[in-house]
């Protein structure tokens, strides 16, 4: 089986409501079948802690609007 990268994690997020859940919920577990740069991982984390005060939707709708500007850089 072939590596899963960034761009691979993006495009779950973006088509994927329950992943998308499970990452913000426990990143560790959601990240652990992904390789990605340690810049990668952090910004995940960043995008993920960033939104915790937020209500769940509008975390949700936060972190693939993070996740979608780094993969567009």
């Amino acid at each position: 089986m072939e590596a899963r990268g960034f761009r691979d994690l993006v495009g779950r997020i973006m088509t994927d409501p329950d992943f998308l859940a499970e990452l913000v919920r426990d990143p560790a577990a959601a990240l652990a079948d992904y390789t990605l740069s340690a810049d990668e991982h952090n910004l995940v984390l960043q995008a993920v802690g960033r939104e915790g005060q937020v209500p769940t939707a509008e975390r949700l709708r936060a972190v693939k609007t993070v996740m979608m500007k780094r993969w567009a850089m």
